[in-house]
């Protein structure tokens, strides 16, 4: 499956996506989130760096999201009883989601505080 062509690439990649649209709420629910920041940031008329801000935070969330959800595949392939270190670990990866999504709202109401006040 190494060295594959670029588009085929782009598709294993879009497969994820769907994968992860299909099967997880909280990805779901980063997406819906996705729509409305980008909503009001054009309502607002925000200026280029905070779209560049914005986006930089999004990405990394919906990355981060994504590592999440690899990580609860493959450990649960591997183990699918419970295991205190498994749990461990889904629980570190959902904290980085976590730990994003709290920075991405901080920085959301910085953005509101810019332009409403």
């Amino acid at each position: 499956m190494k060295n594959q062509n670029f588009l085929k690439r782009v598709s294993f990649s879009l497969q994820g996506l769907s994968s992860a649209w299909q099967t997880e709420r909280s990805f779901r629910d980063q997406l819906v989130i996705t729509f409305l920041v980008i909503v009001a940031l054009a309502i607002l008329k925000a200026s280029a760096l905070w779209w560049a801000i914005h986006f930089l935070v999004i990405g990394a969330t919906l990355a981060a999201e994504l590592i999440n959800t690899s990580l609860e595949y493959i450990l649960d392939l591997l183990h699918p009883d419970f295991h205190p270190q498994i749990g461990r670990a889904k629980d570190c990866a959902a904290a980085a989601v976590l730990v994003l999504s709290c920075s991405a709202i901080v920085i959301f109401i910085f953005f509101l505080c810019d332009r409403l006040l």
